[in-house]
């Protein structure tokens, strides 16, 4: 099935969510104005890719994350599911299906099957207990995704890749790479570019779907 694979930019949905932000529920009008205002920073970092991945990341967290906590603790790749089943459901016009099969297919395949972005390698390396058995946790992830790439199934794909893309989010967050650094530049600019196609995907939808319960922000704005 061929879909065009249209990219949305800040300055365009900026002037739609002018015209029908007064529509929006009070907690959803924040979320859309933060990711907004994040996508306007990751977009003017351009080539600097540790930036811009950076900056996408917190836009994507604007739009969907509800739970501060579970974000420390670690049970926010978790939230990666539901958002994501509910967001594919609202792509009546596929563009997701088609940028995960089509336009970025190449290089999330490279994502996916790259060990120094799946955690549980990480864990070893660093001689946490229970992860000795990392190799054959990441042949069975492995396998799993090339099962959902022969089904299609664009939820399963999409939550793993953002499994993936969450460890390098760790990796330049938390200080564990170098700014510019040739070691992951592969991994760091593909990122960057998907998050750029996807996360103003995923805003669109939203406002377009403004009355659906999204959640309340975990730091709402309070006088």
């Amino acid at each position: 099935m061929e879909t065009q694979t249209m990219e949305l930019k800040f300055s365009g949905l900026k002037a739609k969510q002018r015209g029908i932000r007064d529509t929006f529920p009070t907690d959803h009008g924040l979320r859309i104005h933060r990711a907004l205002s994040w996508l306007n920073r990751a977009e003017l970092a351009g080539e600097d890719y540790d930036a811009s991945f950076i900056f996408y990341w917190i836009s994507f967290n604007s739009a969907y994350a509800e739970d501060a906590v579970g974000a420390v603790s670690g049970s926010e790749r978790s939230a990666f599911d539901g958002y994501f089943q509910k967001i594919i459901s609202l792509d009546n016009d596929q563009l997701i299906y088609s940028a995960i099969w089509q336009k970025f297919s190449a290089s999330i395949r490279l994502l996916l099957n790259n060990k120094y972005v799946f955690q549980p390698f990480w864990n070893h390396h660093n001689q946490l207990d229970g992860y000795s058995d990392w190799e054959a946790r990441f042949e069975k992830s492995k396998y799993k995704t090339k099962i959902a790439m022969q089904e299609r199934d664009t939820k399963i794909i999409l939550t793993t890749l953002f499994d993936r893309l969450y460890v390098l989010r760790n990796q330049l967050v938390h200080g564990g790479a170098t700014w510019n650094s040739s070691v992951n530049r592969d991994q760091v600019r593909d990122g960057s570019r998907i998050l750029g196609f996807l996360i103003p995907l995923f805003v669109d939808l939203m406002m377009d779907n403004s009355k659906l319960n999204w959640g309340a922000p975990y730091y709402p704005v309070v006088e």
